[in-house]
């Protein structure tokens, strides 16, 4: 797990390869012999719905901020085993985004396949695996270079997946006439730098081991996050009670005075995501409602956000503020909080109880 967390600089160059420019044609897929076929797919679409399982799913609800907020596009996210049994409305102008990690998960066939049965024609995976019966299946696809992935608990793939689905938002974006020429290369030039950005929080290991440590002898752990890092706050909470077995919960911090607030104690540390986004004030009060209930906060903060280090309040400062694409960065330094805190709990990393790499039974 610890070599695909530091192989995704690397895995992010490979998948935004030959990338040089946004254009439908990036989604044709490896199978589809039609240069324009996305292009005439993305044209009539007016909504997009996402089925997903899992660490997937987290991807996709990431992308449902991005598709919404910069190409203007209504966008649903659904968990794969649950839109496969429950009766839904039929959305023919839909494009249908179906995201795996091996392209073999059962239930996000099955959920593909059931949305095909009610006329849901236009169908693009998201996937790790060109050969993969979702690419075979879809009528387009956006293949990332991850590389094999080994861990169970998925790292690479979830940050190459994000990858591509900004792509994605770009591309409708662009389709929808709500991205400007300066945009589109002011977003290539910062996904490009995305590599570079990720080895300065690789860099931050050693605080993050610092951390692991306290996180060690607790049984359970808050993550908080809002708006498109809320989707990172639940990656976070699931790749620590994945490999370390403690129990983690994540919430959009405005929640907190709605339930979760009462399970706050010095005993339940509190994981923050806090980008110095449009909503770094409203998270400020949340954390102070932590902090007033004896809470500990265990803060990823970026530099400029004026978050700072006292009793009770933890901070690890991002390199940089990343805008729209901080999730990718944030997301990272969760995967070593979880990786570190398991190794010192001594359970089995990379092949955590009752779990299997890829679920291809329901």
């Amino acid at each position: 797990m610890q070599k695909e967390i530091f192989e995704q600089p690397r895995a992010l160059a490979d998948t935004l390869q030959g990338v040089q420019g946004i254009d439908a044609s990036l989604f044709n897929g490896p199978l589809n012999g039609d240069s324009d076929a996305a292009a005439r797919m993305f044209s009539g679409i007016d909504r997009v719905l996402i089925l997903a399982c899992g660490t997937s799913y987290y991807s996709g609800c990431v992308a449902k901020y991005w598709l919404e907020s910069v190409a203007g596009i209504p966008t649903d996210v659904e968990i794969a085993s649950e839109y496969r049994y429950r009766t839904s409305v039929p959305q023919p102008n839909a494009l249908v985004v179906t995201i795996s990690q091996s392209g073999e998960t059962a239930d996000t066939l099955s959920a593909l396949r059931h949305a095909q049965s009610l006329g849901m024609q236009k169908t693009l995976t998201i996937c790790n695996v060109a050969t993969s019966a979702m690419v075979r299946e879809c009528a387009l696809a956006y293949v990332t270079r991850a590389g094999v992935e080994i861990g169970v608990a998925s790292t690479k793939a979830f940050t190459t997946q994000l990858a591509a689905l900004f792509l994605l938002t770009l591309t409708l974006a662009k389709v929808k006439g709500n991205l400007s020429e300066a945009q589109e290369t002011a977003y290539l030039e910062e996904m490009r730098h995305l590599p570079v950005a990720l080895q300065s929080v690789l860099a931050l290991e050693p605080q993050i081991m610092a951390w692991a440590d306290a996180f060690v002898p607790k049984e359970n752990a808050l993550f908080l996050g809002r708006g498109r890092h809320y989707p990172i706050a639940l990656e976070g909470a699931l790749k620590l009670k994945e490999i370390s077995y403690i129990h983690a919960e994540a919430y959009p911090a405005g929640e907190l005075k709605h339930g979760p607030l009462a399970l706050v104690t010095d005993a339940m540390p509190v994981v923050t995501v806090a980008p110095n986004d449009e909503l770094i004030e409203k998270l400020k009060s949340n954390m102070q409602e932590v902090r007033a209930r004896g809470g500990v906060l265990y803060v990823l903060a970026d530099g400029d956000s004026q978050i700072q280090a006292s009793e009770g309040v933890n901070v690890i400062r991002m390199p940089e503020h990343y805008g729209v694409l901080s999730p990718i960065l944030h997301v990272v330094a969760l995967q070593l909080l979880a990786y570190h805190t398991a190794c010192a709990r001594g359970t089995d990393v990379d092949k955590p109880r009752n779990l299997a790499k890829s679920v291809t039974v329901e």
